[in-house]
Formats: C-alpha cells, sequence, structure tokens
C-alpha cells in the first residue's frame, strides 16, 4: 500500500478541523480534512516541544505538546510506539523538535465537537533553522490551499475534476471540495493572517512575496535534481544500514551533513518506497530490499 503523503500544516488549521473520512477495514486510511481542504492521514510537523506528561504509570501513555506560531499540537504516544514513546519521554524540554506522525481524533458519546491529535511515528530533535524552514515551507503550502480554496468558490459547481485541471493535486482537489461542503462558512482571512504572523515569528521578518519566489526557485531546483538526491539518499541508506535497517533519526543527521534539508528527505524516502527501493520492516526503521 503507498505511503500517505505527510501534510505540512500549522497547528492553527489542524486544531479547525472538524471533519474525518473514515476508511473501512485494516487496510483503508482515515483522513482529517482541514478547513481549507489539506486530506491529511500524516503530517509532519517541526516546533518547540513544551511538556510531557504520564497518563499512566511507567510512562506506556504519555501526552506531549508542540508549539508553532499559530497554536500548539497535542501527541499521545503509547506501547504501540514503544520506541518512540520513550525517545520523546527522554528529550529535554523545551527543545525544537521534529515530528512525523498519523492523525488522532476523538469525538465525545454525546456527538460533541471532534477534537484532534497525533500519533507519533518518529521524533527526533532539530535546530532553530529546520524549525523555521518548516515553517516558511508550511505558509507556502498554506496559501496554496486557499489559492485552491478560493478557485474552488469561484465555480457553480465546485468540483475537484475541475481543480485538478488547474494544476492542483488530486489529493488536495478532493479535500477542497469536501471542505466546502462541510464547514458552513471558512474565514479565509484568518488563514491568511495565519501566515503573516508565523512567518513575522521567524528573524529577520521574511516578505511573503520573497518567500513565495524563493519556494519556487527552490521546487524548480529541487525537480531537476530529485532523481539524484533518491541516489544519494539510497547510498546512505546501503551504508547505515543493519540487519534491523537504519533508522530515520540518522538518515536525516548524514543527509543534513550533506547539505540535504529534512523536509527534501522526507520526500526522497516516500519516493524511494514508492518505487520498491526500500521498505520499513520496524516502525522508524529503513532497509533497502
Amino acid at each position: 500500500m503507498k505511503r500517505e503523503t505527510a501534510w505540512r500544516v500549522f497547528a492553527g488549521e489542524y486544531l479547525d478541523s472538524t471533519l474525518e473520512i473514515k476508511g473501512e477495514g485494516t487496510k483503508i486510511p482515515s483522513y482529517v480534512i482541514t478547513p481549507l481542504g489539506a486530506r491529511i492521514n500524516r503530517l509532519f510537523i517541526v516546533g518547540v516541544l513544551t511538556d510531557i506528561e504520564n497518563i499512566v504509570e511507567g510512562g506506556d501513555f504519555v501526552r506531549a505538546h508542540i508549539s508553532d506560531p499559530t497554536g500548539v499540537f497535542t501527541l499521545y504516544s503509547g506501547q504501540f510506539q514503544r520506541e518512540v514513546t520513550e525517545k520523546l519521554s527522554m528529550i529535554e524540554i523545551p527543545s525544537f523538535v521534529a515530528v512525523v506522525g498519523k492523525i488522532r481524533t476523538y469525538t465525545p458519546e454525546d456527538g460533541g465537537t471532534m477534537y484532534v491529535s497525533i500519533r507519533p511515528e518518529t521524533i527526533y530533535q532539530v535546530s532553530a533553522e529546520i524549525r523555521d524552514n518548516w515553517i516558511v515551507e508550511t505558509a507556502w503550502h498554506t496559501k496554496e490551499r486557499i489559492e485552491a480554496f478560493l478557485e474552488a468558490s469561484k465555480m457553480n459547481e465546485p468540483n475537484n475534476r475541475e481543480l485538478e485541471k488547474l494544476g492542483y493535486s488530486r489529493s488536495l482537489a478532493q479535500g477542497v471540495i469536501a471542505a466546502i461542503n462541510h464547514y458552513p462558512m471558512i474565514q479565509v482571512n484568518r488563514y491568511i493572517e495565519m501566515i503573516q504572523d508565523a512567518l513575522a515569528y521567524i528573524k529577520p521578518v521574511i516578505e511573503e512575496e520573497d518567500t513565495i519566489e524563493s519556494k519556487k526557485e527552490k521546487e524548480s531546483k529541487d525537480t531537476k535534481n530529485s532523481e539524484e538526491i533518491d541516489e544519494e539518499i539510497l547510498e546512505i541508506i546501503k551504508e547505515e544500514e543493519g540487519k534491523d535497517g537504519v533508522s530515520w533519526e540518522i538518515i536525516i543527521e548524514k543527509c543534513k551533513t550533506k547539505g540535504i534539508k529534512s523536509e527534501i528527505v522526507e520526500e526522497a524516502l516516500n519516493s524511494l518506497m514508492d518505487k520498491g527501493l526500500i521498505y520499513e520492516p520496524i516502525l522508524g526503521m529503513l532497509r533497502t530490499t
């Protein structure tokens, strides 16, 4: 089964989500649909780990919070993610951390508001620079969702096929239409201000238009070199893997020394798994085929 893309969303947008599309069966994924149409099964977030709390004795189930400039993500990790839970418990507070995780939802029995959180798959400490890069990347992705939402709003009968014709991905197009059908009133200005506040958090202040142009140039460069990057990361995995494989954290660190940013590594690993060149024998560990 194809590995789901890890979406980049700010906490403010994720926490506004009240729609879940539940998959039927053990292998059918579920999705949280945000107000801007992110169709999320997995997330990639970076922020400040502010606290960790044991929910049960022995540390078998913990709750943690990670803040970004727009809000606070809540993480729940238990015995089924034992390695991640133990690592999470050992990180000094406060610290900058990056997390790849699955959606987690809870709706009270009385049918009240749905609450969203994250079940971490991997977690590792990062630098302030990586946190700042994530803010810029996430601002760009949020802007793209706003644009897709506004395009759909112009249509007499909004549909994902027309959005795909405009160049938006199928996943985003489907998410935007689902959001329009579910959320009675979406305050686009709220998310525009969210982008502005997040970018203003970075010092020196980054002008939004410069950021978008830089992102476009970077994407163009990444596209041209994607095969080379895949090959380079594949070689790193071959060199570092043991009988159980090599951890995501080691791959990230090795790539960092070669000037490959963490968000590019995430995309390359997904690409290599899609090609069948690597697999995940144990959660958080990767091996070549």
